[in-house]
């Protein structure tokens, strides 16, 4: 039995098929695995969305958990009619809750970025991982120690991006409010702490671009877009603000 899902499942939804298929692989679509490209998008779409759809034609999950409402995104939701219409299963989910289930500890933590991104987007469906104790960043509670950077936003693509960035690295956007358990949670989403010098990131063609670009002219940070994996020239950017601030 393989499921496929993307962004935060209602977390009952996910409880309740775990139950029922206790030994099923649980695969994250957003994920770029390699997999050849189709051609039902258009060239120029969100690669997160065309990793859902490429994923889901060569993986072919027996049941795909959609989340499609506030807390994914409208093209989540427009990708989960095609893949219903192309004989996919699909059940959808919309989970809006706005009262945290969790206090923010591996967001703030002293683990590399990359780790810390990738044990908030794990514990979506082992949410155990957000139960352990996570050391916490050196000077955290004062934010105008400049050794302590921020990245704003979702999972990009790229993963690799995140390894150019120090372990004093705090979380915000996105995967912020997933560590919360509020996916839709816009406020917590556009928090940040004015004193971090912050990357603010948006996957190319998605639209909380804006919000990094307001946040990131707001805050005085460095605001990327990446369509699919980062020029050298937007590697040098984000080593150069992290230098320089």
């Amino acid at each position: 039995m393989k499921i496929g899902f993307w962004g935060y499942p209602d977390p009952q939804v996910v409880s309740k098929i775990k139950n029922q298929y206790p030994n099923a692989e649980w695969i994250d679509l957003d994920i770029d695995f390699g997999y050849p490209k189709n051609n039902i998008l258009p060239e120029s779409y969100c690669k997160i969305i065309r990793n859902i759809i490429d994923n889901s034609y060569y993986i072919k999950p027996d049941l795909i958990i959609a989340p499609i409402g506030k807390d994914k995104c409208d093209s989540g939701w427009f990708a989960s009619k095609i893949l219903e219409k192309e004989g996919f299963s699909v059940q959808t989910t919309i989970y809006e809750n706005l009262k945290p289930l969790r206090d923010i500890k591996i967001c703030t933590s002293n683990l590399p970025l990359y780790e810390k991104v990738q044990a908030i987007t794990a514990g979506i469906i082992n949410p155990e991982i957000y139960k352990k104790n996570y050391s916490q960043i050196k000077g955290s509670s004062d934010f105008r120690n400049n050794s302590v950077f921020g990245f704003w936003g979702v999972p990009p693509n790229d993963l690799d991006i995140l390894k150019l960035f120090p372990d004093t690295t705090q979380v915000y956007g996105w995967i912020r409010c997933v560590e919360a358990g509020t996916p839709a949670n816009l406020d917590l989403e556009m928090f940040v702490d004015e004193n971090v010098p912050t990357v603010f990131y948006a996957q190319a063609f998605c639209a909380k671009s804006q919000l990094a670009k307001y946040l990131a002219d707001k805050y005085n940070g460095l605001y990327i877009d990446i369509d699919d994996y980062a020029s050298n020239s937007i590697e040098a950017k984000i080593e150069a603000f992290l230098r320089l601030r």
